[in-house]
């Protein structure tokens, strides 16, 4: 959800602005690798309806869009780095570095850092001899390169929602920027891509902030013009307490991916498209959190969305997520739907064989009370099918002893109507109860009861005249009995 967000942001900025929003798939880190994962994004991009207009899986004039596909294209830059003293050849291997660590931690050092201070005891081209290097690459050895970073120098930047950022060398590492792989990491890899691509702006989550640093020491030290920056505030938890992540949603009763995504092990974690969201309102809930309009407003279509989106209206804090307000998102959009359009949408997933105008009466009654169209076929399943139950609490409360009569003459007085439509059914029902001096609530309870099963619902009298006057009839003409039944129980 939060990547759906940052994808949705950077989208809504690149149309704003006439702006090209492209997908990279950023796959440098191999023991990250997910297979189907490039699939999963671009099918999800496409159900949200916000698709990139150039990238992997849609082409362009800057490809390829997917940086393991791009992998002879990095070393150049890296080696430009080393010759230039912005960065330097690291032998160091794994083991080395976890000894480091070790031995750190049992001086009471717990952070230990590959960095200005630490980076002459160290194996690489800063500490070692030029013949040493030389030797150790002629012969082939693993090598890595790292960023040298300066020592207590202020970095300066300004993030287009935060303001300026100022962080100090002395807090940074020599972050490796190419592998023993020959893989670029995700900074060198970035920043290349970002040139060549000629991207303005990088709209990216919180949780790269601490990367932005070492991103603009990059830009300075090629020579080339930066990007302006905007770091997203995190998704917080339903209780503010901490980042929202992927196992929040089904552990707590709600979805936190877009459509489903099954891991390479089989584990299911569950989408807001297989949960019955619309995508437009799943979206429109993403566009708030962390941004507002500078309103009351929260319902807008993409394009509206687009003409009112601004970084300047995107917060700092973290934005809690409030799975109860999505819900109302989805019914607001479920309600605004027109009722064909509904009952299509119902066809189409085999919710329910039905006529389709039939359908879409039933769909007019039922969406006010629905959040999802799942709700119109399973809390209106009285109009697809006979009554199997009738609600307990109804039948304890509201079946007196004079029910069973008062339903039989209002059987006998509805079975006179010729003309079976709403009004003439409210018609002879207010009839009967001006006659016999009855309040609403002594009949109309154990009339939704005899022909709905319910104990609640939409205008009976709609209901009456959706479901016809022969199942109507046959209803209540059954159910007196039935109902007696139960209650003698």
């Amino acid at each position: 959800m939060g990547g759906v967000r940052t994808a949705l942001y950077n989208y809504l900025y690149a149309k704003k602005h006439q702006g090209d929003f492209i997908l990279r798939i950023e796959d440098t880190d191999e023991k990250r690798f997910v297979p189907g994962a490039q699939d999963y994004i671009i099918e999800s991009l496409k159900w949200c309806g916000i698709e990139p207009n150039e990238g992997a899986g849609y082409g362009g004039d800057k490809g390829p869009y997917i940086q393991s596909e791009r992998k002879d294209l990095y070393k150049p830059y890296a080696d430009q780095l080393v010759e230039s003293g912005h960065a330097y050849i690291a032998f160091d291997t794994a083991e080395d570095l976890d000894k480091m660590r070790q031995q750190a931690k049992e001086m009471g050092l717990p952070n230990w850092q590959y960095n200005s201070v630490t980076r002459s005891s160290m194996k690489n081209s800063i500490s070692l001899s030029k013949e040493e290097v030389e030797k150790r690459l002629a012969a082939g050895e693993p090598y890595t390169v790292r960023m040298k970073m300066p020592r207590n120098v202020d970095i300066k930047f300004e993030d287009e929602i935060r303001g300026w950022v100022t962080v100090n060398t002395n807090n940074l590492d020599d972050k490796v920027l190419f592998k023993p792989t020959g893989m670029p990491t995700y900074h060198l890899a970035n920043i290349v891509d970002d040139h060549l691509m000629d991207i303005s702006h990088v709209i990216r989550g919180e949780e790269w902030l601490p990367s932005a640093p070492l991103h603009v020491l990059l830009y300075d030290a090629f020579g080339w013009e930066r990007p302006k920056f905007a770091h997203l505030p995190l998704i917080l938890r339903p209780d503010g307490n901490g980042k929202l992540s992927k196992r929040d949603g089904d552990r707590l009763g709600f979805p936190v991916f877009p459509i489903n995504w099954t891991t390479a092990e089989g584990e299911l974690y569950s989408g807001y498209k297989e949960a019955g969201y619309f995508p437009e309102a799943f979206v429109n809930m993403l566009s708030l959190l962390g941004w507002n309009p500078g309103n009351n407003e929260e319902l807008f279509g993409l394009e509206e969305m687009i003409e009112k989106f601004s970084l300047e209206r995107v917060g700092k804090s973290g934005a809690r997520f409030d799975p109860d307000k999505t819900k109302w998102f989805n019914q607001q959009y479920l309600r605004s739907t027109n009722n064909d359009e509904l009952a299509q949408l119902i066809l189409d997933q085999e919710l329910i064989d039905s006529d389709k105008d039939y359908l879409a009466a039933v769909c007019g009654l039922m969406k006010e009370r629905a959040t999802f169209i799942q709700d119109i076929v399973d809390d209106g399943a009285y109009f697809f099918k006979d009554i199997e139950s009738y609600d307990d609490k109804t039948v304890r409360k509201k079946w007196k002893d004079d029910t069973p009569q008062i339903m039989q003459e209002l059987l006998d007085e509805l079975n006179t109507i010729s003309n079976w439509n709403t009004s003439e059914i409210e018609k002879v029902f207010s009839a009967y109860l001006e006659k016999n001096e009855y309040g609403f609530g002594k009949v109309g309870p154990g009339f939704r009861l005899l022909v709905t099963g319910k104990g609640m619902g939409p205008s009976m009298f709609e209901i009456c005249a959706t479901l016809g006057k022969e199942k109507v009839i046959a209803r209540m003409t059954a159910g007196i009995d039935a109902v007696n039944t139960l209650k003698e129980a």
